[in-house]
């Protein structure tokens, strides 16, 4: 009778995507020495901080010289899951950007519903029945949009709060939102492919698992158009 087969648990599934990220890395950059004086997680932790620094402060150098909202809190997350689990679904370019877009129209919508496109925001109005509808609708729409479509993003939630509470509502500013999130997948793809990684140019990609004599290893590839996580 043969042993049960060990399940990795989520930590651990965790830990070897950590190891597979760090080493690609160290890898491609050369840095293979620096193994020997600093932990890998240490690696991994410094490639984080500059792709963040370098994402997220070019949008906002872009803002700043355009005087635009190109710069928005849900860019945030949306950069940390760009580098922090680029091979996961939700983090490709393709859930990013529409996800974005469906909160942004999701969050238009319900202020056009409550009859809020032209009301102040929140912070300074204050909230009040309209406005909880308001909230509560455009993420609710966004959730099941994301769904539908297959295009799950996390942080899009934030971004249809920031419509829905009247932070951010005009047209424009929706567009300019938008393109943000557009130039934030170009640069995700551009560095996490010059760090090494296999990580899309579009569409999500899908695990395949399989088990040989040295345990649980992964590959990764693009989903079939009939199929495919979200």
């Amino acid at each position: 009778m043969n042993p049960p087969q060990h399940r990795p648990s989520l930590l651990e599934r965790l830990e070897e995507a950590e190891a597979e990220l760090t080493r690609e890395l160290i890898r491609v950059v050369r840095l293979a020495g620096w193994l020997e004086r600093f932990p890998a997680r240490l690696v991994w932790a410094g490639f984080m901080f500059v792709s963040g620094f370098v994402t997220i402060g070019l949008l906002a150098a872009v803002a700043w010289l355009s005087g635009t909202p190109f710069i928005f809190p849900s860019l945030g997350p949306t950069a940390f899951l760009f580098f922090f689990h680029p091979r996961y679904p939700v983090s490709t370019p393709r859930n990013a950007v529409y996800g974005h877009a469906v909160g942004l129209l999701c969050g238009y919508g319900a202020l056009w519903l409550t009859g809020l496109e032209d009301a102040g925001p929140a912070l300074t109005g204050g909230i009040h029945g309209a406005r909880v509808l308001a909230a509560a609708l455009s993420l609710a729409a966004t959730g099941a949009g994301m769904i539908l479509l297959r295009v799950a993003h996390p942080p899009a939630g934030a971004t249809t709060l920031i419509v829905s509470l009247g932070i951010i509502r005009e047209p424009w500013q929706l567009l300019i939102i938008e393109a943000a999130v557009v130039l934030m997948a170009v640069q995700a793809v551009a560095i996490n492919r010059l760090a090494g990684l296999d990580y899309p140019l579009w569409g999500a990609p899908v695990r395949h698992h399989h088990r040989g004599g040295h345990g649980h290893h992964q590959s990764y590839a693009a989903p079939p158009p009939h199929h495919g996580e979200p």
